[in-house]
């Protein structure tokens, strides 16, 4: 019965985060490309996403969606470029330059996992991203289905 139950909690992998934990502001520029770390942690269903790291690594092997929203606001001299990355591997890019006002890029991927891939985001070199209490820059996944 146990191994039913680890069976099924595997199967149910779903979260959403958002950027920072409190406040507002950037984070970035860095001189190289850097890990985006998601530290108010909405949903950790099966807790695959780790707010500490910015990882999510797959827990079984499937059909996983992800998706990412990144704010920008006014910054005439860098613009926001965020990668989804599978192991390493840029897979999607978003990128947005806002020189006034408020502004927003997304996108998504589904992707084939196996267990202990490792999906995150990760911030340009030379590009800032912008979140507040509204948590505008958001990164989320769930399993689709098992293979």
């Amino acid at each position: 019965m146990d191994n039913l139950k680890q069976q099924l909690q595997a199967k149910q992998v779903a979260f959403s985060a958002s950027l920072l934990a409190s406040g507002y502001g950037h984070v970035g520029p860095f001189n190289t490309h850097t890990t985006l770390v998601f530290r108010y942690v909405v949903t950790n269903i099966g807790n695959a996403y780790n707010p500490n790291t910015g990882f999510f690594i797959a827990p079984v092997r499937g059909a996983y969606h992800f998706e990412f929203y990144i704010g920008t606001w006014a910054d005439n001299s860098h613009a926001t470029g965020v990668v989804l990355v599978k192991n390493g591997e840029h897979i999607f890019a978003a990128w947005e330059h806002q020189t006034n006002g408020y502004g927003s890029t997304a996108n998504g991927a589904t992707l084939l996992l196996e267990v202990g891939d490792v999906v995150l985001l990760r911030l340009w070199e030379d590009t800032s991203i912008f979140d507040n209490g509204n948590n505008h820059s958001t990164f989320s996944g769930h399993l689709l289905f098992t293979m």
